[in-house]
């Protein structure tokens, strides 16, 4: 509620927001950040092209990756097969960054805020292998550290940010 009402109506990059969440959740959290942003926000659908300048966020109950290549990337999304283990989510934030980083390499930045357990880790550590760029929320801000402190111990963090800065902190970095 604080990121992407805080990028430019100008803001030269796509944006995948990942939310551990409920069905039924994301809908209307996309609906929200719609009306706060100055970027077009749209619920992700499989076929969705991936352009800069437009907000897509990830259902819930739904594993998202990414199919082709920069410039004519699109959204696939998968039920998954059988029930999400313990721990685990889906969306999960270490498959949406692992396919993002596989098919932008080097273009491609993480970000990961607040929340509990360790996804998101292996993601940025996947971006980062590729010269990507990440920022972890700061401790600061969490509400839950776990996921940004994982991330943080497994050295994916190439910047560690208060929430009121993560907006700044990603247009300084394109």
């Amino acid at each position: 509620h604080t990121v992407i009402p805080g990028l430019p109506r100008d803001f030269p990059a796509a944006v995948v927001v990942v939310q551990h969440m409920p069905e039924g959740f994301s809908e209307p959290l996309a609906e929200h950040l719609a009306r706060r942003s100055r970027l077009p926000v749209r619920h992700a659908s499989s076929g969705d092209k991936v352009l800069p300048g437009q907000v897509l966020v990830a259902p819930a109950g739904f594993d998202l990756s990414f199919r082709g290549g920069a410039g004519s990337a699109v959204v696939v999304l998968d039920r998954g097969r059988g029930p999400v283990t313990p721990g685990g989510f889906r969306p999960s934030v270490d498959g949406v960054m692992i396919s993002a980083a596989q098919v932008f390499g080097q273009v491609v930045m993480g970000v990961l805020m607040t929340g509990m357990g360790r996804d998101g880790a292996r993601g940025m550590a996947e971006i980062r292998k590729r010269h990507g760029r990440t920022i972890a929320e700061a401790e600061s801000t969490c509400i839950v550290f776990g996921m940004p402190k994982a991330a943080i111990d497994a050295g994916a963090a190439e910047r560690i940010v208060p929430l009121s800065k993560i907006a700044s902190e990603i247009i300084s970095l394109l």
